[in-house]
C-alpha cells in the first residue's frame, strides 16, 4: 500500500481514483496530477513504482494543500465567520444549513434527525392474529 501525504492509498483501485482519498484531492484534481507526470489514470495503484510515487508525492506537495493544512484553513474560516456574527456564522453557531436552504423540511441531518411530527418515528401497530 502506497502512502501519500499520511494517507494509505488503496492498491486494488485506479491511481485517479485512489488519489481521490487524500482529502482536499477531488477527481478533476487528480486528473490534473496524473496529466501532469504523464501516469495512465487507468493504471492500479499497486502498479506503480517508487519514481511515480515520488513524482506524485512531489507535485502534490508543492501545487496543493491537503489534509491537515486544508482542514486547519477551513475552520479557522468557519471561526471568523462566527466572530464576526455574520448570517453564516450565526448559521454555523446554530447548527442550521448555511446555504440557503429551506428548513421547514429536509433538514433532518443538520438538526440531528429530530422528528416532530405525530405519525413520524412511529411502530407499526401489532397485528391481529
Amino acid at each position: 500500500m502506497a502512502r501519500i501525504a499520511g494517507v494509505d492509498i488503496p492498491d486494488k483501485k485506479q491511481v485517479e481514483i485512489a488519489l481521490t482519498y487524500i482529502y482536499g484531492i477531488g477527481r478533476s484534481s487528480s486528473k490534473k496530477i496524473l496529466d501532469k507526470i504523464r501516469i495512465d489514470s487507468q493504471k492500479k495503484a499497486s502498479d506503480l513504482t517508487k519514481d511515480e510515487i515520488s513524482k506524485i508525492k512531489e507535485v502534490i506537495e508543492k501545487d496543493y494543500k491537503i489534509e491537515g493544512d486544508l482542514r486547519r484553513e477551513k475552520s479557522v474560516n468557519i471561526k471568523r465567520l462566527k466572530e464576526i456574527n455574520s448570517w453564516r456564522g450565526i448559521r454555523h453557531k446554530k447548527g442550521l444549513p448555511v446555504r440557503g436552504q429551506k428548513t421547514r423540511t429536509n433538514t433532518r441531518t443538520v438538526r440531528g434527525n429530530v422528528r416532530r411530527t405525530m405519525g413520524s418515528g412511529r411502530r407499526a401497530a401489532p397485528t391481529a392474529k
